[in-house]
């Protein structure tokens, strides 16, 4: 079995069960572009991948049923046009697009879709509304810059060897935002000084807590790590389905909601990037191995410090995971009035058998914050910052992007 086909089949056997009965396309369509997308791309990738899809859903039924602002595109539309069979063709559309290498699985998962849509007219007009809506949408970000070549260039000095793996997605401090007018309008001010009591703090925190065999760290600070080395789409899109679903939204309020969402997770990919690149600061298995360099004598050195997993390959400031999983959390927060939730839960593949749930989305973005320290990745005061960001991202995109018909920006 392939390393892609084992992921997929680990992720359908670990999301947890969605109920069908309030389920419609837009959940059915993300769940499927979850599972073909997640081993395939980087979770910045991915994230652009999924609010494009998304984007491209809801802008074909906005055409059906127009009640809110297009993204892209509003095109003419009957009322009777099938709502399932464009939200399905856009979906299937843009995964092809990003997915050539598996078209005839997705075209296969397509088909079967909608092979249960009793053949009318208005499913072929929801067809075809659906393909030219999607090729609207993948043509609207064709130059967004995410094709730009990595020309990431390596701080080293003549002759000196350095490790030569891949940084993730360098580039994207260019790329063209959603919802935001540029990649570096929530940029963070700069990581706190070396010289400072709060370096000390945090620096002592994670090398006793983020250590690999850490004995201060509890039993469930463990699992909380471990669950959260899940990262991409499979990290966040059950829960807000799952949200769309208990909520029991209506087919274009499920899409308003989990695109304005999926639009605030991809921009939150995009300013953290920025701000990473931008200040280049050390992650901890670096400052703690140098920790005799860094200029304060309150910082000792481990020579053989280790983080419970492999570091992700891109700088530390600020923390990927707590700017994505606010951004979600406020976007989400934002649009339903309260962030308390229904009862959603999610399992991990890289926490096998164990299962979270979450009545507040405070509380989940706090614990996925704190999963980064317990991990060794991220120090307090960049998981501190990434939330605060997400938050800005989260509500800023609420407020700019597919607003009800008549409301004022």
């Amino acid at each position: 079995m392939t390393l892609n086909r084992a992921w997929l089949l680990l992720a359908a056997c670990l999301m947890t069960p969605i109920t069908t009965a309030s389920a419609n396309v837009v959940t059915d369509w993300d769940e499927k572009a979850v599972a073909f997308i997640q081993p395939r791309m980087v979770p910045p990738v991915a994230y652009r991948a999924m609010a494009i899809l998304h984007i491209a859903m809801f802008d074909a039924l906005n055409s059906i049923e127009p009640r809110y602002r297009p993204y892209y595109a509003q095109l003419p539309a009957t009322q009777g046009t099938s709502k399932d069979a464009a939200a399905a063709a856009a979906a299937g559309a843009v995964l092809i697009n990003f997915l050539p290498e598996i078209a005839s699985d997705i075209q296969a998962a397509l088909q079967s879709y909608l092979a249960a849509i009793p053949d009318s007219e208005a499913k072929s007009n929801g067809i075809k509304l659906g393909e030219v809506v999607a090729a609207k949408t993948l043509e609207a970000r064709a130059s967004d810059g995410s094709s730009a070549p990595d020309a990431y260039r390596p701080v080293t000095r003549p002759g000196l060897y350095i490790p030569t793996a891949f940084t993730v997605t360098p580039q994207w401090p260019d790329l063209t935002p959603f919802a935001m007018t540029s990649p570096s309008q929530f940029r963070p001010k700069p990581p706190i000084a070396l010289e400072s009591e709060q370096w000390v703090k945090d620096y002592n925190e994670i090398k006793e807590l983020g250590a690999k065999n850490s004995s201060k760290r509890s039993p469930q600070q463990t699992e909380d790590a471990r669950f959260w080395l899940l990262t991409g789409p499979l990290s966040t899109h059950p829960l807000y389905r799952q949200i769309a679903i208990r909520k029991e939204m209506s087919v274009i309020d499920s899409a308003r909601f989990m695109t304005v969402t999926t639009a605030a997770e991809a921009d939150a990919a995009i300013a953290v990037m920025d701000a990473k690149y931008k200040y280049a600061f050390w992650r901890p298995i670096t400052a703690i191995r140098n920790g005799d360099i860094d200029g304060n004598d309150a910082t000792e050195r481990e020579a053989t410090w280790q983080p419970i997993d492999n570091t992700p390959m891109h700088p530390e400031y600020p923390c990927a995971h707590c700017i994505i999983s606010s951004a979600v959390a406020s976007a989400t927060e934002a649009m339903l009035g309260t962030a308390d939730i229904p009862e959603v839960a999610m399992t991990s593949p890289t926490a096998p058998g164990v299962t979270h749930r979450w009545t507040n989305l405070n509380a989940y973005a706090d614990e996925v914050a704190a999963a980064r320290i317990f991990a060794g990745f991220h120090y307090r005061f960049s998981t501190i910052v990434g939330q605060d960001m997400g938050r800005q991202i989260g509500v800023h995109t609420v407020k700019t992007i597919m607003q009800p018909l008549g409301a004022t920006r």
